[in-house]
């Protein structure tokens, strides 16, 4: 496990992932986490390692997340009753989501990765940039279709391709594009298209009209336009291309300063939209299922419908008009692992069980489910039952 943990925070923090890590310190019976256990938890709720069963899982992720947004780690004590601890500076107090009894404290600190700043174009400026970016510790890439990243060696990525920038493009990037006319439109149309921290334009102010008038013809809208920074860089009176490069990333390092907070959403608004397009609604229990390669599917009226599993093919081929009718579920269900309340129309993680849906608020409790479902619904309702008793008395 030791060695799992630390290979798969290296693999995120090569592919630029937001995660936090979170280990147990301290730990009182009983509770099934030890101290040192340890684990690693992404941007979309996914944990990867042992902190603890269902009772601890939940509230590490919520606060997990907190931590990749606001970019503070933070202490948390579980326990039973919370209020009843003794309170002590630095530890956040927080409920167990069962009765389990125990407590544990976890350290939970989040993991940014490098910040990335992309040129695109070979002039000195661009250089000058990459030289730069990589002194301040920064991950480079550089987009030069002209020359090949001639005089840019020290850059960590080089592409030739302006078409291979979307897929580069995050909440963390810096964008600056410095081709002195070549190609920039097109580099600046990703680049606005896309959530990045900043997009900057090396060029006059007599050029920035120009290029405006065409992105708009391109369907880049005015509030897209409004994030262009043309001309790029603090107004420090720069004049050679190594002081205007200076002046950039000022300016850049002016914007990460002033706005340290991460919109953990933002960095999924590709991936969704890209979802989205390559996935279908399940009629019959709302699920989304990927298209290629969807293994259950059904042909009705000229139209092919995908489902998550054979179950929901088979109850959509017997009456297909009993859910084409039907609205997409909606409302809450119970997690009967943790016993928290889920959004079915949002809900992430869900399984099928006795041609019934389960709805799940993490990866934690959905796996726990699926290696016992009977036991898992005997303990929710011995909660269930033990709750009421406490509600009479």
């Amino acid at each position: 496990m030791f060695d799992e943990f630390f290979r798969k925070a290296n693999e995120l923090t090569q592919a630029g992932e937001l995660f936090a890590t979170a280990v147990v310190v301290r730990a009182e019976k009983p509770t099934s986490a030890k101290p040192g256990d340890k684990a690693i938890i992404t941007a979309d709720s996914v944990m990867h390692g042992w902190i603890g069963g269902s009772c601890a899982q939940p509230t590490v992720i919520k606060e997990a997340l907190k931590a990749i947004a606001d970019g503070q780690p933070r202490l948390i004590r579980l326990t039973v009753d919370p209020e009843q601890e003794p309170a002590r500076p630095g530890l956040l107090d927080l409920p167990m989501t069962c009765f389990s009894g125990g407590t544990l404290e976890i350290y939970i600190e989040p993991q940014r990765p490098l910040p990335h700043l992309l040129v695109v174009g070979s002039l000195p400026v661009a250089r000058a940039l990459v030289q730069l970016g990589t002194s301040m510790n920064y991950r480079v890439t550089v987009v030069d279709p002209d020359t090949n990243g001639e005089g840019m060696e020290q850059a960590d990525r080089l592409i030739t391709d302006l078409d291979e920038m979307p897929g580069l493009l995050t909440p963390r990037t810096f964008v600056v594009v410095a081709t002195h006319g070549n190609y920039d439109e097109l580099a600046l149309k990703y680049a606005l298209k896309a959530p990045v921290a900043y997009v900057g334009l090396v060029a006059s102010k007599k050029r920035r009209q120009a290029v405006e008038e065409y992105l708009r013809l391109q369907d880049v809208t005015d509030n897209e336009i409004e994030r262009l920074v043309c001309p790029a860089g603090l107004d420090i009176q720069a004049v050679r291309g190594d002081e205007i490069a200076l002046s950039i990333m000022a300016q850049i390092v002016q914007q990460r300063r002033n706005d340290p907070e991460i919109d953990v959403d933002a960095f999924f608004v590709r991936a969704e939209s890209e979802a989205e397009a390559a996935e279908a609604i399940d009629p019959v229990c709302g699920m989304s299922v990927e298209i290629e390669g969807a293994a259950h599917t059904h042909a009705y009226e000229a139209t092919t419908y995908y489902f998550c599993c054979a179950g929901c093919q088979t109850k959509f081929a017997a009456n297909p008009e009993q859910f084409l009718q039907k609205a997409v579920p909606s409302g809450t269900a119970v997690d009967p692992i943790c016993q928290m309340e889920v959004e079915i129309a949002t809900a992430k993680f869900m399984s099928e069980y006795n041609d019934e849906m389960v709805y799940f608020c993490c990866a934690g409790c959905k796996q726990t489910f699926d290696a016992n479902p009977m036991a898992a619904l005997v303990k929710q309702s011995e909660t269930a039952v033990s709750l009421d008793d406490i509600n009479i008395s």
